[in-house]
């Protein structure tokens, strides 16, 4: 690295006190598990939504997605078109009935926890199982956080990649294990920020640098005729239908997401709605474009081939800021990365807590022993992750994709038909959820033809027909399921 390692290292460090202070303030407004799951249901429109954003895009968004870009062209376009629609639709037809809905299904403060609310299982299965598919596939998202974490102090700091995960992992525990939801939302509109900012800063110079952006599409035709088309892959052949299917269907991947879904919960009212839609929306859009010419830009500046597009952004840091800027520059990473994983390690604490400890085993429970088995959740869960973050070959967009597919195909669907389809009964959001999530798990294992079409469209589908079928194929639900329906439909 050409930047000075010691200025970078003071601004993270003033970077890491100030997310700790906003822990400990959030640590001494966190009374019972309601306040650490959810904040108490009371964000506005602004942190609603850049905590949304912020805990849904991670490391990715600096990383993988420029890396895409600086792989592939105009062709990785079709992910973030995807992704911008996905964010769209999840806050117009989602957003506000569920949280409508989980307040009036018994004020349900986790996703499984509304499965069971929803339907009246009494038998928990829907509870467990749901909190099974999140711990198991939050460990693979979170990972990739880490993952990107290690990269980062890996190229900034010279440390091994090993050393770097495991400083990583400490650094985002440290405020999500004491202050909760409220330390992660304060933190992610922070996050937020600062993504935003980097995101317009570094591509205008960059592309400025290369000398305007006639220059870099010249220089990104020169390295691959396929460039600047986003119908074609680098080398010039036709991008196929499925490729394009797999891209766009990323989009899908958000009605599934718990840690973005918690802010629907977690909003204040649902008039708060519309104004965080629009935020949302804009800061992703900027975002989004942002991360892409980033990649392109890097294909100029860069005349040598880099051996990993991912570490994009940080050369193109490196090479072109003050030491001081670039400091706060790569911060930007290491907010993009603390804002989801921090989100995550929450949720995931919050399964182990509510659907677990105490659905299973202490339905007595007191809400400050909830929140101390949610605390020691969020080591446990993180220990897990770093252990599987730890291979220095591991590629942040891979492990992303993977859990993305799986949250968006076993919750997607069910959450979808629970908030619109009276007739749906437990029995088919069992089998959506199943169904979908063990979709994923096998498709997203094996290869050739039709099985390389990304695993979130087929698990989607079958989530809808098993959801659909099997509701059709046994009893209607109880009348107290379909009357709290239309009440908290028509309040």
């Amino acid at each position: 690295m050409l930047i000075d390692t010691s200025v970078v290292g003071w601004t993270f460090l003033v970077y890491l006190l100030i997310m700790l202070a906003i822990g400990y303030w959030s640590y001494m407004r966190t009374n019972n598990l309601a306040d650490y799951v959810l904040g108490g249901r009371s964000l506005g429109p602004l942190p609603s939504a850049l905590s949304a954003g912020a805990s849904d895009m991670s490391g990715w968004l600096l990383l993988g997605l420029p890396g895409a870009a600086y792989a592939s062209g105009f062709s990785a376009g079709w992910i973030g078109i995807g992704l911008l629609a996905g964010t769209w639709l999840n806050w117009l037809f989602v957003a506000r009935r569920l949280r409508t809905y989980s307040l009036a299904a018994s004020d349900s403060l986790t996703l499984p926890a509304y499965f069971e609310n929803r339907f009246a299982d009494r038998s928990r299965l829907l509870r467990v199982i749901s909190a099974v598919f999140i711990l198991l596939f939050f460990l693979f998202y979170t990972s990739s956080g880490l993952v990107a974490a290690g990269k980062l102090f890996e190229s900034v700091f010279g440390w091994s990649y090993i050393w770097a995960v495991v400083i990583g992992t400490v650094a985002v525990v440290s405020y999500t294990f004491f202050g909760g939801f409220l330390a992660v939302v304060w933190t992610d509109v922070i996050q937020g920020l600062l993504m935003f900012a980097a995101l317009i800063v570094v591509p205008v110079i960059a592309v400025n640098a290369v000398g305007g952006w006639d220059a870099t599409q010249a220089a990104m035709l020169e390295k691959a005729p396929g460039f600047l088309n986003m119908l074609t892959e680098a080398d010039g052949t036709a991008l196929s239908a499925m490729g394009i299917i797999s891209a766009l269907a990323w989009g899908l991947g958000y009605f599934g997401q718990p840690h973005i879904l918690a802010r629907f919960k977690a909003i204040r009212s649902e008039a708060d709605v519309p104004a965080a839609r629009r935020i949302a929306v804009i800061w992703s859009a900027v975002g989004l474009i942002g991360a892409l010419f980033v990649g392109f830009a890097a294909v100029g500046y860069f005349p040598e081939t880099i051996d990993d597009g991912e570490r994009a952004f940080i050369l193109l840091v490196d090479a072109l800021f003050h030491p001081v800027i670039a400091g706060i520059l790569l911060a930007a990473i290491l907010a993009a990365i603390m804002s989801t994983a921090d989100s995550q390690l929450l949720v995931s604490s919050s399964a182990l807590a509510e659907d677990f400890y105490k659905a299973l085993f202490r339905r007595d429970a007191s809400q400050g022993e909830l929140v101390w088995v949610g605390r020691i959740a969020v080591v446990v869960i993180a220990l897990i992750a770093c252990i599987l973050a730890l291979d220095p070959d591991s590629k942040v967009l891979e492990l992303v994709s993977y859990a993305w597919a799986g949250f968006g195909a076993a919750f997607g669907p069910a959450l979808l038909f629970s908030l619109y389809w009276k007739r749906m009964n437990k029995a088919g959001a069992l089998a959506g959820i199943i169904v979908g999530g063990v979709t994923v798990v096998i498709w997203g294992n094996v290869s050739g033809g039709i099985l390389d079409l990304y695993e979130i469209v087929p698990g989607f589908v079958f989530a809808s027909i098993a959801i659909v079928v099997t509701s059709l194929a046994t009893a209607e639900p109880e009348a107290s399921v379909t009357k709290g329906f239309d009440d908290a439909m028509n309040p």
